[in-house]
């Protein structure tokens, strides 16, 4: 097995029975918003997703477009629609950014619901599919476009374990989904990413493994955010050890006169979590 690839596996049932239920229900799907943190766009994709929604109209969603890397993020936005896929980067909560998801949702139906016009119908509520991986803000959207509190938000992973039709008050109606992950992790970049950015549960990987990570990639892509959030001097390769002693000794993280790495490594996972640390994007390279 070389380095990059993990055995991983994370893929609670409620996630199986997701994408039962997405297929029963693809009939009724007019459009597919599919969420991607934009820090990670490449590894929180869902792999197979088009094994669940085909052909349908799809708009990709990058939120947490204020916390990443602005120049990279528009790189990647680029690649995507080079790729042919409608791509919005959102702050979702900023209300323009919500709208143009709604005018682009509309934009997108205007030859069906014409149609449907023209038979002297009525146009139609439109459905949408909202997927994504945990904690890609999922629910925060669904609550925005509902206009009130009809989803579960949580920054920790699994907090949707239903489907449900929600209706919203701009004639579209959003089929919640818990968050969707591939059944085996086999890249352990991916992996890391994921769990830099409490996609998947700490307890899945090593803690100390998961901060030297965001270490690392502080230090080969944002080496300002390395000194100035703590003080350390980007280098070829980090010497962990003399960091983290510093960093326990910083914090007074010490336990029996030695420093408590756990602790140190926790710290570092909770100041991307908490947004201590900005503009960046871990999936640096296209």
């Amino acid at each position: 097995m070389n380095e990059y690839a993990t055995n991983i596996n994370w893929y609670p049932g409620h996630m199986e029975k997701a994408k039962r239920l997405i297929i029963k229900e693809y009939k009724n799907i007019d459009v597919v918003y599919e969420l991607v943190d934009a820090r990670i766009p490449r590894s929180s994709k869902i792999s197979n997703i088009y094994d669940m929604i085909g052909n349908k109209p799809k708009i990709l969603i990058m939120t947490k477009k204020d916390l990443a890397d602005k120049v990279m993020l528009e790189k990647w936005v680029k690649y995507y629609e080079n790729l042919g896929t409608i791509t919005i980067p959102v702050n979702l909560n900023d209300e323009n950014d919500i709208k143009k998801i709604i005018n682009t949702t509309h934009e997108l139906m205007a030859k069906k619901q014409n149609e449907r016009l023209e038979k002297g119908l009525n146009k139609k509520e439109i459905q949408v599919l909202v997927v994504g991986i945990p904690n890609v803000g999922k629910s925060t959207l669904i609550n925005k476009l509902a206009g009130r509190k009809v989803a579960n938000v949580g920054n920790s992973p699994g907090i949707t374990k239903n489907l449900s039709w929600l209706k919203t008050a701009h004639n579209i109606v959003l089929l919640d989904t818990p968050g969707i992950l591939w059944p085996k992790l086999e890249n352990a970049e991916i992996a890391r990413n994921l769990a830099a950015f409490s996609s998947i549960k700490l307890e899945v990987l090593d803690v100390n493994e998961i901060a030297c990570h965001i270490l690392n990639k502080l230090n080969k892509y944002y080496p300002t955010k390395l000194e100035e959030r703590y003080n350390i001097t980007p280098a070829l390769e980090l010497d962990f050890e003399q960091i983290y002693d510093s960093l326990g000794r910083k914090m007074g993280a010490i336990k029996n006169n030695e420093v408590d790495y756990e602790r140190v490594s926790k710290r570092i996972i909770n100041d991307l979590k908490d947004e201590y640390i900005k503009g960046v994007v871990f999936d640096n390279e296209i």
